[in-house]
């Protein structure tokens, strides 16, 4: 099957979510990536887990979602020889990714000054949590540091909560795809010009770029905003916006006509909130009128008689739902891959669509240095000596 990315090598030295991430889209598109690990424990994301449980015993979520179609090779970044064989690497590499704190690649040996110079036309694509440079350079950078820090969690919540933190990580999603759009552009531009160059991409920016229309209202107004104390679920938002009860659950009303809603809520005396100066500096009274209403009846008839007036609805699930909608079953959403010690495992599947290069899973999420050997045979290594390597604690693998 042709693929997009066919013919480009990543040499990525990243862990955690943001850099795996990044790189995992990459190979799904069909880049060759080399995932750079330490010795024996390899990525530290594979010691984490969620709910105090491994999947099949041994195996973490957090490093199973983030690392299919990707080789590993185990290294000690410390050891000369080992730097001779990464530079060799790096001579047929593309794209360098990597998130460790800023100056730590520098120390190693592997900056961007040191492997530019063994090949002119790398890309080197840099992940950090407040930047290379400035006051919090030394900061650790993390989902929730940062979800904190950019006032995503202040922004959630009602109004007498304390701030609330996301569901899920998102900064460290976005800044993957700030890294993924980034090298892309670096590859096109490689293209046309023979340079590469340097990519930096930070979890702050990133997070700053989710929230882009709020700062727009806020750098330009005096407006004052407040969370609303009811099920209004944006801060800046009037009401309807919003999730409200119903008799067996939960409907997210978003958009349309508040005039239609009215009508599909069959209670004219809501009009009275047809006003949207009204429908804002009142919302939780505006929201819990609607929600004396929506709470009489089921979510399915709610879906049903506002869908059929063009209302922007949708059912309220639980996240254990999802793959049991029969739209998310027709779009292929849950995927599955094959590892070779632990079985069968289902995951989220590549999430876009491409008529001739569709991205698919070949590759389960490697064990630590699972190709180690493999990817020393690709630099003409002969047996003997990828032997040596193994019994000098050079390199390390899992078989």
């Amino acid at each position: 099957m042709k693929k997009a990315l066919e013919g480009i090598t990543i040499l990525d030295f990243s862990q955690f979510l943001a850099g795996p991430f990044a790189t995992m889209m990459l190979a799904d598109m069909g880049a060759s990536v080399i995932k750079v690990e330490r010795l024996d424990v390899g990525d530290n994301f594979r010691t984490h887990t969620f709910c105090n449980e491994f999947l099949k015993g041994h195996s973490s979520p957090n490093y199973m979602a983030w690392n299919r179609n990707k080789r590993s090779i185990a290294i000690d970044l410390k050891n000369p020889k080992a730097k001779e064989i990464l530079y060799k690497l790096v001579e047929k590499t593309d794209v360098v990714v990597e998130n460790f704190r800023p100056g730590v690649m520098d120390k190693l040996g592997f900056g961007y000054e040191d492997l530019k110079k063994i090949n002119p036309r790398l890309i080197y694509a840099s992940n950090s949590g407040f930047g290379s440079s400035g006051p919090y350079v030394k900061r650790p950078g993390q989902d929730l540091l940062l979800q904190s820090f950019v006032g995503l969690a202040g922004l959630t919540g009602r109004k007498n909560d304390p701030p609330t933190p996301l569901g899920t990580g998102l900064p460290d999603q976005l800044s993957s795809f700030h890294l993924v759009y980034g090298i892309l552009s670096a590859l096109i531009y490689c293209q046309r010009t023979g340079e590469g160059q340097r990519i930096e991409v930070d979890l702050m920016r990133s997070s700053m770029a989710l929230e882009s229309q709020e700062f727009m209202m806020l750098l330009n107004s005096d407006v004052k905003y407040e969370r609303p104390d009811s099920g209004i679920a944006h801060p800046f938002q009037m009401a309807p916006f919003g999730i409200y009860r119903c008799s067996d659950g939960y409907l997210a009303i978003a958009m349309g006509p508040f005039e239609v809603l009215v009508d599909a809520l069959g209670d004219p005396d809501l009009l009275c909130y047809a006003d949207p100066t009204v429908r804002y500096e009142r919302r939780d009274e505006v929201f819990a009128a609607i929600e004396a209403v929506t709470s009489t009846k089921t979510v399915d008839h709610w879906l049903e008689t506002m869908l059929s007036r063009d209302l922007w609805v949708a059912p309220v699930k639980d996240i254990t739902e999802v793959e049991f909608d029969p739209q998310v079953q027709h779009m292929h959403a849950i995927g599955s891959f094959e590892h070779r010690k632990a079985g069968t495992f289902r995951c989220v599947a590549p999430a876009i669509t491409m008529s001739e290069t569709q991205p698919t899973i070949d590759l389960a999420p490697p064990m630590v240095g699972e190709h180690s050997r493999e990817i020393l045979r690709e630099l003409s290594m002969s047996e003997a000596q990828i032997e040596e390597l193994l019994n000098e604690h050079i390199i390390s693998e899992e078989i």
